[in-house]
């Protein structure tokens, strides 16, 4: 292959590792979908390819829903025992953010409901609402309808919409001092101030320290505050299996603020929260370490600042 064809690929990369993000809900599973992508460039006639845009998109989309609708991917996923990745702020993987509905389409409660959605509806939803495709574009990528691709974003965006309440939208700062609140609130026993913290609509998920077989769900403030005040609470047995003592971090993952929780420089857990009119709607806590992997470079590439929790 010529330099002028795999230049032609690269500038084209991120944008596809942020497709397939959306698409896979993993950054692994998103960086092979990208690089079959390239040996598929790299085999075809490319002096054929009128658009090579188009081409590659068509041909990272399609590779990623193969890989949705694998035995293997449908076993996993429908047994709930998988969350989407969490990603630090500033990963190119995340791709566009320039509209509300692109940084909305990278949060982990997004990723997560999209998972209730069917291969096609999901990668038309991500093309349409993250990419901006029209639904031309969306038919001739996924190879059906106008009316098909018009029918699956109406049935994603109801979907989602149906589990998505909108409040009044946070800042980043105001985000970031109702989690600072909530952390000292589920780490001092304030079980009331907790409760006080969270929307009546709350819900909680969380893979059990990477231990469960399932993940875990909970629902009522006085639920999710219980197993948050559980969660918080340090302990010998939770500091060994950690690792040793933690130091959690303020951060933000998908475009949420977050708690990252360190030891020894390693992240070992992180816990992207969504705030909605000033409280916590929703709280996603991810510690299987191979669901940590693409975060913790990042965090090694930064400088983590002064923890808000040391010696845990």
């Amino acid at each position: 292959m010529d330099s002028a064809a795999v230049d032609q690929f690269e500038a084209g990369r991120g944008r596809l590792a942020s497709l397939a993000y959306r698409l896979l809900g993993s950054a692994a599973d998103a960086e092979d979908a990208v690089q079959d992508t390239f040996l598929r460039w790299q085999a075809a006639d490319r002096e054929r390819i009128e658009v090579p845009e188009a081409w590659l998109t068509k041909v990272a989309t399609n590779l990623c829903l193969d890989r949705l609708r694998s035995a293997q991917a449908r076993h996993e996923r429908t047994a709930g025992a998988w969350l989407p990745e969490p990603l630090l702020d500033g990963d190119p993987m995340l791709g566009p953010a320039d509209t509300f509905e692109q940084r909305e389409s990278v949060t982990l409660a997004v990723l997560t409901l999209l998972e209730r959605l069917s291969p096609a509806e999901r990668a038309v939803y991500v093309l349409r609402e993250a990419f901006s495709y029209s639904h031309a574009e969306i038919a001739a990528i996924l190879d059906i309808t106008e009316s098909a691709s018009q029918q699956h974003a109406h049935r994603a965006r109801t979907r989602v919409a149906a589990e998505r309440r909108r409040g009044g939208a946070a800042d980043p700062a105001s985000a970031r001092r109702v989690v600072e609140e909530f952390l000292a609130a589920a780490t001092s026993g304030r079980t009331d101030r907790l409760v006080a913290l969270l929307t009546d609509d709350v819900t909680a998920v969380s893979d059990g320290a990477g231990l469960a077989r399932r993940l875990l769900r909970y629902r009522s403030r006085e639920r999710v505050a219980s197993f948050v005040r559980a969660g918080f609470t340090s302990t010998p047995a939770k500091r060994r299996l950690a690792g040793g003592s933690l130091a959690m971090h303020l951060a933000r993952v998908n475009g949420t603020p977050a708690v990252v929780a360190v030891v020894g420089g390693r992240v070992v857990g992180a816990v992207a929260f969504e705030v909605r009119d000033g409280k916590v709607a929703s709280l996603y806590g991810i510690a299987a370490t191979g669901r940590l992997s693409r975060l913790d470079e990042a965090w090694q590439r930064r400088d983590p600042g002064v923890p808000v929790i040391d010696g845990w």
